[in-house]
């Protein structure tokens, strides 16, 4: 399973709001946001939870679970 994340789209939708401006929002590193909307990095559950309230939005909207592929391919 993967963790996939729908959070470009919400910055899109909230005024276009820049991965800075989320950032400082929450208390993390603009490059922090941006690895967290490229996969490359998976959120602490405290910080899903600050971005999903920044959002007024229920967590699982902004982040879900997706089969992984590779993982399905070796059974």
């Amino acid at each position: 399973m993967k963790l996939e994340n729908n959070l470009r789209e919400f910055r899109f939708h909230h005024k276009e709001i820049s991965q800075q401006d989320l950032a400082d929002a929450v208390g993390v590193t603009r490059l922090t946001i941006h690895s967290i909307e490229t996969g490359k990095f998976n959120p602490s559950t405290l910080l899903a939870l600050k971005i999903a309230k920044y959002f007024n939005a229920e967590l699982e909207d902004l982040f879900f679970l997706v089969e992984d592929n590779k993982n399905n391919e070796n059974k």
